[in-house]
């Protein structure tokens, strides 16, 4: 899911192996003995910028390894920002020599953009050491979502996203379920159906990735040669679209007030805005018919410049979150569910307060989808960038 449950969202991704025994623990990053902080120079503070809404999942995380390990940290700082405003950031930062972002959380969009524009530090195979049996300990669609992050990134969380269509009951008997009856029904109620930018919007950028694949575009890879049905698609519907949000927490705002009565969803879209209030209980989710998951993951980056000792707190900080008892913290409350990233990392190891609030929420179906459709990831950083710049120019300038 780039913003929190409805304050932001939408990643690149990895894990698998992890044989969790009661007289064992596996020999994972995450269980290694973390060196002294800062590189010996002593605790650090570490600055962490979240454009994804990621500490929602993550925070808890963050704060148990500050705890556990004073010696390494000192203090940890935290600030918001949106996904496009992720790489000005550090352009900035950069052209100053200044340090004042040393961490930052981010969805497969500020991660496209970082790689990009060269603003990251690459871990991957440079610090491999802080991560052994890295991608055996993900779960397998995790691991094909760390690829993304070229080294660049590790990925924290992962979940399968969408597509989903969340609606209204009241106003929308039959929903459909493929992209012709969709597009059919946004032409019989104008204004009734929303999705948000996708450069910064997971359910988003879902939707965007997933129409190749449900409409046999030639390369669903390929937004430049290979989207020819897609776009056409997306110009059609557009017609029927009075606005296009600037992220998902508006358009769930707009589902709530009844200004829209369907809107592009994920699983986490779908829980989180539910637990928290935002749209009522009585709203409905439903699948496309035929689907392919396009996945989607949260990353943690090193920004390029910091001092040796941050990137050595870094390092052990991240390792940190991908010990299994840190990653069920992500259950959180269902806004990226599931949420782990590794293997072996149960509902009942979550926090009991989110155990609770997601019990009676979480539809049985997802489970049935989540087995039953196949699972894609998002499109590599070059692709999405041009992906989202394509969608800007063709479909958002209106």
């Amino acid at each position: 899911m780039s913003s929190s449950p409805f304050v932001r969202r939408l990643g690149l991704v990895l894990v698998a192996g992890l044989i969790v025994s009661a007289c064992s623990a596996p020999a994972t990053a995450t269980n290694a003995p973390p060196s002294s902080g800062g590189g010996g120079s002593g605790p650090v503070t570490i600055n962490i910028l979240d454009v994804a809404g990621n500490l929602q999942l993550t925070k808890g995380m963050i704060e148990n390894f500050k705890a556990a390990h004073p010696e390494i940290v000192s203090n940890v700082t935290y600030t918001t920002a949106t996904a496009p405003e992720m790489a000005g950031k550090l352009q900035a930062q950069q052209a100053s020599s200044s340090s004042a972002i040393n961490l930052v959380l981010t969805g497969t969009d500020g991660l496209s953009a970082g790689i990009k524009n060269n603003l990251l530090t690459k871990i991957i195979p440079d610090h491999q050491a802080s991560f052994p049996n890295l991608m055996e300990n993900y779960l397998e669609p995790a691991a094909a979502m760390q690829g993304l992050a070229q080294g660049y990134g590790i990925e924290v969380v992962y979940y399968p996203s969408g597509p989903l269509l969340e609606y209204n009951p009241t106003n929308v008997a039959t929903p459909p379920q493929t992209p012709a009856d969709l597009l059919a029904w946004a032409k019989a109620h104008p204004g009734k159906f929303e999705y948000a930018r996708p450069a910064n919007s997971g359910p988003g950028r879902t939707f965007l990735m997933s129409l190749p694949y449900m409409l046999g575009d030639t390369d669903p890879t390929d937004p430049v040669n290979g989207w020819a049905k897609t776009w056409a698609y997306l110009k059609d519907l557009g017609q029927y679209i009075n606005v296009y949000q600037t992220g998902t927490t508006a358009t769930m705002k707009d589902l709530a007030a009844g200004t829209v009565d369907m809107l592009a969803s994920t699983t986490g879209w779908y829980i989180n805005p539910i637990v928290l209030g935002t749209v009522p209980k009585t709203t409905k989710v439903i699948n496309f018919q035929n689907m392919t998951w396009v996945t989607d993951a949260q990353y943690a980056v090193i920004p390029s410049g910091v001092s040796s000792a941050v990137l050595n707190a870094d390092l052990q900080l991240i390792a940190w979150m991908l010990k299994p008892d840190q990653q069920a913290i992500s259950y959180d409350k269902g806004y990226f569910y599931p949420g782990p990233a590794v293997k072996n990392v149960t509902i009942d190891m979550a926090p009991a307060d989110s155990q609770a609030a997601i019990k009676d929420i979480v539809p049985p179906e997802f489970a049935t989808w989540i087995d039953q459709f196949p699972k894609k990831t998002s499109l590599p950083a070059d692709a999405q960038v041009t992906a989202f710049d394509m969608w800007d120019k063709q479909i958002g300038k209106k």
